[in-house]
């Protein structure tokens, strides 16, 4: 070799090695994580095992840290959420009811619950600024119906109430919008529904407790009301049998311990017991039927508590069938029974009455669910009156889209939870109003599309640097300029 022949510049070769290397490790994308090397994967490991630690010491909830587990709902949602959610079970508890051990002016308890939602509507707005919504087509569809109730209650035929009543659906459905930004599929909500019933319940048993004369009047047939704030029996019969179908089939999906499901089934059935409310106690037995009946092909737990309850309820039939009987008939003759406790003399005066055109599409403007004084208790007799036959068209269309999307959906947990508060409103809705103002079943109805919708797709991670063709040399030294008779080899 020529010992005057050029040669590559002393740390050209390492420059290369090391931009090769820095082109594989650059393409060294992990789960939409940010870049790791080999030292910084152990590292990130370690606190994310900290952070789950974290996570199960503080809320309870096991994380599953299995590649496409669900992560844990603390970790997404902001605490909040589960706030403004309470807030709309409080508005929707109403005012009405039994006689309370301390009397409460009806006009405090409207100010309380109206505060509640312009509280929650408030919050809504605090922490989602942006205003992003995944609300679908059932929030489309109720605030069709929004529309369509104020252009009949514009005419106060209903008086200045009706439109009153309008102002708070349209913050009731406003507060659904800003909460739907977090409806992913996962089960937040049903905690959130949990949580808040069973806080009322509690209410409810302290009431029973303080004073039991007050809790089960021979106004109502002894049945079990609320004491401290007023509730009906078939509101605390609906709230007890909610929450026991959905901790039942959280406990069934493993999303929750026994311990913590018995602490919510066992007093919340003790009180639909005493509430003797039947429209409650078969939505939850229907609901929980077809819940489970589309897990019983995908789960061995659903199977056998399938079993176990078909074996319990035919024991139970044959011995206590007379007390049974008993429970069911509330001490009522054939023609109160066969009637629907008069609720079948409402609704045909209802059908009978002289309406205009403009009253059969649009009705008669949001009211106090009642006809003549006397309340309706019929969800769809209901809207058919207040919201007329549109109203009717988007509620059923509206559980029409959700039992749709419900049964085109793979077998999971959600998708049973949500075949049961579908089921379950739709079976109440025969002898219970609400479904076409906010109410309860529109916050069962709310939850159910939370579970069916989709998960927000993941944020794609940055793209990795491209590894270039031909590295940039490194400047060297300059080199000395070598005349050309002295590049000439040497004779030897």
């Amino acid at each position: 070799m020529d010992p005057h022949e050029e040669r590559e510049p002393a740390g050209r070769a390492g420059q290369d090695g090391q931009d090769g290397q820095d082109g594989q490790d650059g393409r060294a994308w992990q789960d939409g994580r940010a870049w790791q090397d080999g030292a910084g994967t152990t590292a990130d490991t370690a606190v994310d095992t900290a952070v789950d630690t974290a996570v199960e010491t503080a809320t309870g909830t096991v994380v599953d840290t299995r590649p496409g587990a669900e992560p844990p709902p603390a970790a997404r949602t902001p605490r909040t959420v589960g706030v403004v959610w309470g807030l709309l079970v409080l508005n929707t508890l109403g005012s009405a009811g039994a006689e309370t051990i301390v009397p409460l002016p009806r006009s405090l308890i409207q100010m309380v619950t109206m505060g509640a939602l312009v509280l929650a509507f408030a919050l809504a707005l605090l922490v989602n600024p942006r205003l992003r919504v995944r609300g679908g087509a059932f929030l489309s569809l109720l605030t069709l119906l929004l529309v369509s109730s104020v252009l009949s209650s514009a005419g106060l035929g209903s008086g200045f109430g009706a439109l009153f009543r309008c102002g708070r659906l349209a913050l009731f459905l406003g507060t659904l919008w800003l909460l739907s930004r977090w409806w992913d599929g996962s089960h937040t909500f049903v905690r959130h529904h949990i949580r808040a019933y069973f806080l009322v319940l509690g209410s409810v048993a302290a009431g029973a407790l303080v004073s039991p004369g007050t809790a089960l009047p021979d106004l109502y047939g002894g049945r079990l009301v609320g004491a401290l704030w007023p509730l009906t029996p078939p509101q605390i019969g609906q709230y007890a049998a909610v929450i026991t179908g959905l901790a039942v089939l959280l406990l069934l999906g493993r999303r929750t311990d026994r311990r913590s499901a018995t602490v919510v089934v066992v007093p919340s059935l003790v009180l639909l017991a005493l509430t003797h409310t039947r429209t409650a106690t078969l939505g939850l037995l229907v609901g929980l039927l077809l819940a489970i009946g589309s897990l019983f092909l995908s789960s061995a737990a659903a199977r056998r508590f399938f079993t176990w309850t078909v074996v319990v309820a035919a024991v139970a039939a044959v011995g206590f069938g007379s007390a049974l009987q008993a429970w069911f008939l509330r001490g009522q003759d054939e023609e109160n029974f066969s009637s629907l406790t008069g609720r079948a003399k409402v609704w045909h005066a209802l059908l009978d009455a002289p309406r205009t055109v403009t009253e059969q599409v649009f009705g008669t403007g949001l009211g106090d669910k009642s006809f003549d004084g006397l309340p309706i208790d019929n969800s769809w007799l209901a809207v058919y009156h207040e919201q007329g036959l549109l109203g009717v068209s988007l509620i059923a269309t509206a559980l029409l889209v959700l039992g749709t999307v419900a049964l085109l959906r793979p077998p999971s947990l959600s998708r049973a939870c949500a075949l049961f508060l579908i089921s379950y409103c739709a079976l109440a809705s025969y002898t219970e109003a609400g479904l076409g103002d906010a109410s309860p079943y529109l916050l069962h109805l709310a939850v159910a599309a939370s579970l069916l919708v989709p998960p927000a797709p993941a944020p794609a991670p940055p793209a990795a640097p491209a590894a270039p063709d031909a590295a940039p040399r490194t400047p060297g030294p300059p080199r000395r300029r070598v005349p050309r008779w002295a590049r000439k080899p040497e004779v030897p």
